[in-house]
């Protein structure tokens, strides 16, 4: 998600505040099956939450378009890159166990390999807030994601692959400013293989998915009797079969490729919740959703951060998209509430879960 897309979700909630009292009769499912019928992507769920956890939650269309096979609760959905604060939250995890530190040099993590001087000092915080100067034309160019799909490797070893050549030169943008990139996490990502001993995947499991309760959730297009993401050209919206693996590269797991359940993806929102619960601690849940300082700096670890006047403190929000689902989370900590959808369809789905998010506020306020 770029920073302006945060931005303007963020604004428009804020606008959305403003005006809270013109909706406030309205209930959550008449304004999902509203939102759902104006602009009609496959499928979207949506859920409200507190601190204790989903409050209200709804699930309208169907897992692919032309069928009858009506979506569900219980239905896995394609998170894309709001993937990245999950890997921010394991490095969190690593840090409150004394097994690394914040602002850690990626040099020194990764000793042996030869490093480009412009990286020293340039740490993994720096990496998950996107002020390490990197950028995805540099070192996930289209070749580099198309050879990985079919690259049989272990997946660690790949993204070992991308630290050595990241290493080898100076950061193709300017370290300290802002700029979205993807291969940041992946970075991140084999920061936590080499401290774990184990590969992201793994790491996912052991240190979120079972410590949170999470049943449903997995890596790639989701498999089985789901919802399909769907391709859209112009007015044709086509769903794909997740065995043809429609997603970006495993590779790219720590940058965006978990899926799950809506129920199983307000588990892991509750962190945010309730300043870390028992996963993590109130000191990593600070890092984790305070920017730093620095050019750009509204964007905290795997979170956009902003102060909208609704919001009774800081409000983070992320979107995450492989261009063929869609997903979006914004939560306010300190008012204890928060807003998270899906949808089997980008072009439709991610216009249609901002508008949902705007007119929730707007009727929680009435």
């Amino acid at each position: 998600m770029n920073r302006r897309r945060a931005m303007a979700l963020i604004g428009a909630t804020a606008m959305a505040g403003a005006a809270r009292p013109a909706l406030a009769r309205e209930t959550p499912d008449d304004v999902l099956d509203a939102v759902f019928a104006e602009h009609a992507p496959p499928a979207l769920a949506f859920g409200i939450m507190g601190a204790e956890g989903l409050r209200w939650s709804g699930v309208r269309g169907v897992r692919r378009r032309g069928s009858d096979d009506a979506a569900t609760l219980q239905d896995r959905w394609h998170l894309g890159s709001n993937t990245k604060a999950m890997t921010a939250a394991i490095y969190g995890r690593l840090v409150d166990r004394g097994q690394t530190r914040w602002q850690r040099p990626l040099v020194d993590i990764f000793p042996e390999m030869a490093a480009d001087p412009a990286w020293q000092g340039i740490t993994v915080d720096q990496l998950m807030s996107h002020h390490a100067g990197l950028r995805d034309d540099d070192l996930l160019p289209r070749e580099v994601r198309v050879a990985a799909r079919d690259d049989a490797r272990p997946l660690v070893e790949q993204r070992l692959d991308r630290v050595r050549a990241a290493l080898a030169t100076a950061p193709g943008g300017t370290v300290g400013t802002y700029a979205y990139a993807n291969i940041d996490y992946v970075l991140a990502g084999a920061a936590v293989e080499r401290i774990t001993g184990q590969s992201w995947e793994a790491a996912m499991q052991s240190e979120l998915f079972e410590p949170l309760g999470i049943t449903s959730g997995g890596f790639g297009a989701p498999e089985g009797a789901q919802p399909w993401g769907h391709q859209t050209l112009g007015a044709i919206s086509t769903p794909l079969d997740p065995l043809l693996k429609p997603d970006n590269p495993p590779l790219m797991g720590p940058a965006g490729t978990a899926h799950m359940s809506l129920s199983d993806y307000a588990r892991f929102l509750g962190l945010f919740l309730n300043r870390g619960g028992d996963v993590l601690s109130p000191a990593a849940f600070e890092v984790l959703t305070t920017p730093g300082e620095g050019v750009g700096r509204d964007y905290a670890l795997g979170w956009a951060v902003e102060r909208p006047g609704w919001a009774a403190g800081p409000v983070l929000v992320h979107e995450g998209s492989n261009t063929l689902w869609h997903a979006i989370a914004l939560l306010d900590p300190v008012g204890g509430v928060g807003y998270l959808g899906m949808s089997n369809e980008s072009t439709r789905g991610g216009p249609a879960l901002g508008a949902l998010v705007q007119r929730l506020v707007r009727t929680a306020g009435g």
